[in-house]
């Protein structure tokens, strides 16, 4: 960034996204939040602040139907999990629900595995249209180490949400994309390959690529769809005695260490001098 750039925008703020002029109107992406956007429903509203155009109301549709389907109010799933102990610590709903949030970006789940999903299916596509076959496709990316997401699930063979979300997307008219198409042919590979199950994240992420969302869209959409199944969690301990969820005895601690130290022995030390500690 140049000295001259940082100077250009000391004092303002050039935008075409949105500008509140109190006392008189809002704008959002150029169109008045409360005479032209006030009917919207609310995720309608937060698709139309991501994308900076009217995705129309199927789209809404399917991805409030993403939402709904994954608002699990267990408190054993690790993100409810952390609102769960916010709430038995005595946190504030907003620091629970946050917290809950910020772990849902995890590694092997939640959003970032739903972009590389995405991403997957695109640069699929990409292979395909330059004429190769999708299962070389789908073993180069294997034999590289890359994991496909969207295929497998912790601790079950198989996810409920799957024909829901297929249902929605038939009464959406959204089911004959090219890319969901992709996501159950990969699936027959490597089912008969491997034995590989596929979750709802391949589902989730193939009618997103059919829906034209790029990846950082895509997440900016997934990244609040936890939240309605976090709060009761939070409710659920914050209702009950302070630290009465799932506490743990130090008995049931397992721990392989070092063996506790007997203070009273004394120790020796030798003169060595490390190379560490010379520095």
């Amino acid at each position: 960034m140049n000295h001259k750039h940082l100077l250009d925008t000391e004092n303002r703020w050039v935008t075409t996204k949105g500008k509140a002029f109190l006392s008189d109107r809002v704008v959002m992406h150029g169109k008045n939040l409360h005479t032209e956007l006030g009917d919207y429903e609310w995720l309608h509203l937060y698709l139309f602040s991501i994308l900076g155009r009217d995705p129309g109301k199927n789209v809404a549709k399917m991805l409030s139907h993403y939402w709904v389907a994954s608002s699990y109010p267990d408190a054993a799933i690790w993100p409810n999990h952390v609102t769960a102990l916010a709430g038995t610590v005595r946190s504030t709903a907003s620091l629970a629900l946050m917290a809950g949030l910020s772990v849902s970006e995890a590694s092997i789940y939640g959003r970032r595995p739903e972009v590389r999903a995405l991403d997957f299916f695109y640069r699929a596509g990409q292979w395909c249209d330059g004429g190769g076959a999708l299962t070389e496709f789908v073993e180069k990316e294997k034999s590289a180490g890359r994991i496909l997401y969207g295929y497998g699930r912790p601790m079950a063979n198989s996810d409920e949400r799957i024909p829901h979300t297929l249902d929605k997307a038939k009464e959406l008219g959204l089911d004959k994309g090219r890319h969901l198409k992709i996501a159950f042919e990969v699936y027959e590979h490597l089912k008969e390959k491997y034995d590989y199950s596929i979750n709802v994240a391949a589902v989730h992420a193939g009618l997103a690529a059919d829906m034209g969302f790029t990846c950082q869209e895509y997440q900016l959409l997934l990244t609040p769809g936890f939240v309605a199944g976090m709060a009761p969690c939070y409710q659920d301990a914050r209702d009950r005695p302070e630290g009465s969820f799932f506490p743990v005895r130090c008995s049931s601690v397992v721990y392989d260490g070092p063996a506790k130290r007997d203070w009273n022995t004394p120790r020796s030390f030798d003169n060595t001098t490390t190379q560490s500690d010379q520095k």
